[in-house]
């Protein structure tokens, strides 16, 4: 199979990007020459199978319609109101970032002119200011001027607690974002910040329209109903009509600033499941494009000898994981239900250590990886998979199942089945878990996998399957029990990652970015954890320049995480998918939006 293969990470795979991220073997970094000296940011050397775009001159455009089919239908455009990569995906087809994360894990400038460095003095000495500059003559989608200030106005709509922008917390440690001119924009930190590519780099952090959402901030974000669905951008494209947990039709945009865009029009279908996305692609041949094919390997194989299109596979750093509630989810809290309370409402037994890691030994990792995933996943023990400089080695002792060993350390610490029905007790509480995740046929399957090896450790296991629309995209207030942001659950499954550099996910861990109904549940910290520890060793790894010093404190971040067992890692997981054969320019991405590049799309045939 063309698998392209690019190992490092980023907060991608169809998924939300909270907490935090795998031992695995990978290619020792190589340090990016597009970044700062002084952070000496890395990233893997690409795999020699990685996808790069053809040396082939693009046609000239034509009126023809590029089809992409995303089996999880997007919720809103707007990556800032939706957890998931499908929102973000959606939203990349017409709004940018100042730069994006290129497939190799470096950064590639999009409305910025350059990307600030020391050296071109866009990076301040002192590493307290990040200065970027915008490309010249930047338009928006309906005619009107994007400036810096636009780049400010989306600081400040997504710092707004009462908005619930899920990704408030990447502005951690911001002071200020100014615009001292049309084309500056200026980035306090609070303090030496080694790697200043946060905010406002990836498809999660798009600039937004300050004149078209001057009304859309804080609470009234999510009353915004025009504006949500039909967003002005900078993209090749513009959004022509968007449904929510449907799809989208977009046209070539005419004040797009560079060469105008292969086709004339694209048309995201969602809905579905994931082999039906793969069938669409290779062997209906009605797409172009399938996105996060979550499909059985053997059966993608056998579509793709079919002839009609290809399948291949980025890595980076998207892992797959249990997040366990450290907050009570039981109904008859009411309104408290799975809230932190300032730590005044535990879980009644996953926050006692022994059980959370006994349910951890007892699943069979590498089964999972096998026989689900194929050459598509690794097993994993840690939430930080990669670069590989950032990898901790102390939890591989996960990677080999002990059903035995979890049933002693529950037999040690007192944890039995006192009347004999099967199900163990900790302080008299039967351990009944409930256990979500969203609907897709390797889920399910992964869900009964661990169901049976918790079985044979004396946990009882309900298994709860949502519409992945509504689980990353819903409105946590009127989807509640459907939100993986309210989690009214004992364990929850999805995929999240690191980023080039993990600091951004590791934020997510912090005491004050628990999920709540004070910040709309907003925040990126989904297992309500709180870990003075961790407090500590983050607040030394924000002054921590790149070197051995900082790769030790994220591998001390990651198994404080780990070993808390807030999380329980599974696989690493590559992002799969498939393209027409006729379909060129793509460069399978992991560590971005797989459509960060669609501008560059164009089929072959004509």
């Amino acid at each position: 199979m063309a698998l392209a293969l690019v190992v490092a990470a980023c907060g991608r795979g169809g998924e939300p990007s909270p907490s935090v991220a795998v031992a695995q073997e990978t290619v020792q970094p190589e340090p990016s020459p597009s970044v700062a000296v002084a952070q000496e940011t890395v990233r893997p050397e690409p795999s020699p199978s990685a996808a790069v775009a053809p040396e082939t001159v693009r046609p000239e455009p034509r009126p023809e319609r590029l089809t992409l089919v995303y089996w999880q239908a997007p919720s809103l455009p707007i990556p800032y109101l939706s957890g998931g990569d499908k929102d973000a995906d959606a939203g990349a087809v017409t709004l940018e970032p100042l730069a994006s994360y290129d497939p190799e894990g470096g950064l590639a400038p999009r409305l910025a002119a350059e990307i600030p460095t020391l050296e071109n003095g866009g990076i301040s000495e002192d590493l307290l200011t990040v200065t970027w500059r915008l490309r010249e003559g930047l338009t928006w989608s309906d005619g009107s001027a994007m400036t810096a200030e636009d780049v400010v106005f989306t600081w400040r709509y997504c710092l707004d607690e009462a908005a619930g922008c899920t990704s408030r917390d990447v502005f951690h440690g911001i002071v200020s974002v100014e615009a001292p001119n049309d084309r500056t924009v200026r980035i306090t930190f609070d303090g030496p910040t080694p790697y200043p590519y946060t905010a406002f780099v990836g498809a999660s952090m798009p600039i937004l329209s300050r004149e078209q959402f001057a009304d859309c901030v804080g609470a009234a974000a999510r009353g915004c109903e025009a504006q949500n669905v039909a967003p002005v951008g900078t993209g090749a494209y513009r959004i022509v009509e968007f449904t929510p947990d449907s799809g989208a039709v977009y046209e070539r945009n005419p004040f797009y600033r560079g060469e105008a865009a292969y086709f004339d029009e694209v048309v995201l279908r969602g809905g579905g499941d994931a082999a039906g996305a793969a069938r669409s692609v290779l062997e209906l041949g009605d797409a172009e494009y399938g996105w996060n094919l979550q499909v059985a390997p053997e059966l993608l194989e056998g579509m793709e000898a079919r002839g009609v299109g290809r399948v291949a596979a980025a890595f980076a750093s998207q892992v797959e994981r249990l997040v366990v509630n450290q907050t009570n989810p039981d109904p008859g809290l009411g309104e408290d239900r799975s809230e932190y309370l300032d730590g005044a409402n535990p879980h009644p037994f996953l926050t006692f250590r022994p059980i959370p890691e006994a349910m951890s030994m007892a699943i069979d990792r590498a089964a999972i990886s096998d026989r689900l995933y194929g050459f598509a996943a690794r097993p994993t023990c840690n939430v930080i998979a990669a670069p590989a400089n950032y990898a901790s080695t102390a939890n591989d002792g996960c990677l080999a199942q002990d059903v035995d060993g979890a049933r002693r350390l529950l037999d040690d610490n007192g944890v039995v089945d006192g009347d004999g029905d099967g199900v163990r007790e900790y302080m008299g509480t039967p351990l009944r878990v409930s256990y979500q995740t969203t609907v897709n046929s390797i889920r399910q399957d992964t869900q009964e996998m661990i169901r049976g090896w918790w079985r044979e450790i004396g946990i009882e296991t309900e298994l709860v399957r949502h519409d992945a629309g509504v689980f990353f995209g819903g409105d946590p207030v009127a989807d509640a029990e459907a939100s993986y942001r309210r989690f009214f659950a004992d364990v929850q499954m999805y995929t999240s990652g690191s980023g080039v550099d993990p600091q951004r996910a590791l934020s997510a861990g912090l005491c004050d970015h628990v999920q709540t109904r004070d910040n709309n549940w907003g925040g990126g910290n989904n297992a309500r954890s709180c870990n003075s520890e961790y407090e500590k060793l983050f607040a030394e790894l924000e002054h921590t320049p790149a070197g051995a010093e900082r790769e030790a404190l994220v591998k001390r971040l990651n198994d404080v995480h780990v070993q808390s067992y807030y999380e329980i890692p599974l696989v690493n997981r590559g992002i799969v998918s498939a393209v027409s054969n006729d379909l060129q320019g793509v460069r399978f991405n992991a560590w971005d939006s797989q459509l960060w590049n669609i501008a560059d799309w164009f089929s072959s045939n004509n």
